[in-house]
């Protein structure tokens, strides 16, 4: 980085892993002076009993312990929708509830920051704090918020534990919006692989997939510094050496163990770079207009992104070809980014990841909605991109055969 440009690296969560680091959970929100807990999760954690496991801890607390679940919200959908949020917001204000525990992946800890920034805030609707879609809050704006707040993940792809992001669907505008405010991010992240040995293979595939795209924008960001390349290219190191172990067997401890950690560096890289962020600005696109998971979108988008905007990858292709084992000889570095792009597509092949959208039938008639929507992404600020480019990337990974001058209404 410039010397004269001002960075900031920031990780202000606790993270506690190993297996069994739930039964830490009581202790832990008593230290943080908690007494009634909002249990976030989904209906889909609840069914596999994962939520069970965590509430059971409480049970086992030595008697005299001030902290207690009061409620559980379950009801968390794909994406944190805004809806969802409120709904959340709602409940905890019903059982009065002053700290929160999330148990999940990206959405419901996405769901349960948005529901922390919405009790701090006084708001009711979450879609009033972010009328531009995105809202930034820094110092001296932002301000420790003062609720006890715990995030289990179950899944390693958002790293949304540690992160001080929230992103959270709009469903009446579908559009992905964001907050930024450092003190969102979880006192305590908990990374108990035991959790997550239950979750599908192809979930476990594009969920890693989402936690290597971070890792991969966070080192070619105009904004990394030695710092985040360091987590970013650790990230890229430990998720290609155990992402097909978790796949293949996802009774795998220590595979799920490294891939919770690698993870949580994508995304502290990620976050502590943000900067240029083509892929994700094609995600979010994908995923608010046709409800593509966002790890599968990623998936899908990365190798093609790469080499479409090869002059952001360029300058650390060297730097990522390392890092992803990809055997360099004398090639420039052009050569060197076109053997990581080769890889990469053959390794999420492997992963049983699909190399396109053709499942979602998207066709000609939704070309100018995903222009639209990439073009005005706010993730589309730091690196606009041309319409004939995002055509071209929208071309290949939607299947659409022949794509017609498209406009913006």
């Amino acid at each position: 980085m410039m010397v004269n440009a001002h960075s900031n690296f920031w990780l202000r969560s606790s993270v506690y892993s190993g297996t069994n680091t739930r039964s830490l959970i009581p202790d832990l929100f008593n230290g943080l002076g908690a007494k009634r807990i909002l249990l976030v999760s989904d209906a889909g954690l609840e069914n596999a009993g994962v939520v069970k496991k965590v509430a059971e801890t409480f049970e086992q607390q030595k008697l005299g312990a001030r902290v207690e679940i009061v409620g559980q919200f379950l009801d968390v959908t794909q994406d944190a929708a805004s809806e969802c949020v409120n709904a959340a917001l709602k409940y905890a204000r019903e059982v009065n509830a002053d700290a929160i525990l999330a148990i999940g992946g990206g959405s419901v800890i996405d769901t349960a920051k948005a529901l922390k920034f919405g009790l701090y805030k006084g708001i009711t609707d979450i879609n009033d704090s972010i009328p531009s879609g995105n809202l930034y809050e820094g110092f001296p704006k932002a301000k420790s918020m003062n609720i006890p707040h715990i995030s289990v993940a179950t899944t390693a792809g958002t790293g949304s534990e540690v992160s001080p992001i929230a992103v959270i669907y709009n469903e009446h505008k579908k559009v992905k919006m964001n907050i930024y405010n450092v003190f969102l991010s979880s006192d305590v992240a908990i990374l108990d692989p035991e959790l997550t040995v239950g979750l599908q293979s192809d979930i476990t595939a594009f969920t890693g997939a989402d936690a290597l795209t971070h890792a991969i924008e966070a080192i070619v960001s105009p904004a990394a510094t030695s710092i985040t390349d360091a987590y970013a290219y650790q990230a890229i190191r430990v998720i290609e050496r155990n992402l097909p172990r978790a796949v293949k067997d996802g009774t795998n401890i220590e595979a799920r163990m490294e891939m919770l950690h690698g993870s949580m560096m994508g995304i502290t890289a990620f976050c502590s770079a943000l900067n240029a962020i083509p892929v994700h600005n094609f995600a979010h696109a994908y995923g608010a207009l046709f409800r593509i998971p966002h790890g599968l979108a990623n998936a899908v988008l990365l190798p093609v992104v790469m080499e479409s905007t090869s002059d952001l990858y360029l300058p650390k292709a060297h730097l990522i070809a390392e890092a992803f084992s990809v055997k360099i000889h004398d090639e420039d570095s052009k050569g060197i980014l076109a053997k990581v792009i080769e890889k990469l597509r053959i390794f999420l092949s492997e992963l049983g990841l699909p190399s396109d959208f053709s499942a979602y039938g998207i066709n000609q008639s939704d070309m100018g909605r995903i222009l639209k929507a990439v073009m005005t992404d706010p993730a589309a600020t730091n690196y606009p991109m041309s319409e004939e480019l995002i055509m071209s990337v929208v071309s290949r990974v939607s299947r659409v055969s022949r794509v017609s001058p498209v406009r913006i209404n």
